[in-house]
């Protein structure tokens, strides 16, 4: 059977504004349960700072009826700090066999 682990994501709520009329945020963690995450191969990173920057690319897999909001959030993994890239993929439940319908793409630079 195939189990994902917990992982830390931090939740976005907007709090004002600051002195440029930009929103300000405060972030909230949040325990999501059962996430699947595996490495992305070197052929579907598509970028042009991979000759002057190290970078780590990571997919995550969301249970199903998870609820949260992956768009522009941090995530916390294997003791890092990760921020999504893009916006969830979603796939129909009842056509998917496993517990996972949801991927998005996390990275972080060194």
């Amino acid at each position: 059977m195939i189990k994902g682990i917990a992982i830390t994501l931090y939740e976005k709520t907007r709090t004002g504004t600051d002195a440029f009329n930009r929103p300000t945020y405060t972030q909230k963690p949040v325990t999501v349960n059962n996430v699947l995450i595996a490495p992305v191969s070197s052929s579907d990173i598509v970028s042009e700072n991979d000759l002057s920057s190290r970078k780590a690319i990571y997919e995550l897999a969301i249970p199903k009826g998870d609820t949260h909001i992956w768009t522009d959030v941090v995530v916390e993994f294997f003791g890092e700090r990760w921020r999504t890239v893009g916006i969830p993929i979603c796939g129909q439940d009842e056509l998917i066999p496993l517990d996972w319908n949801q991927k998005i793409q996390v990275e972080r630079y060194e």
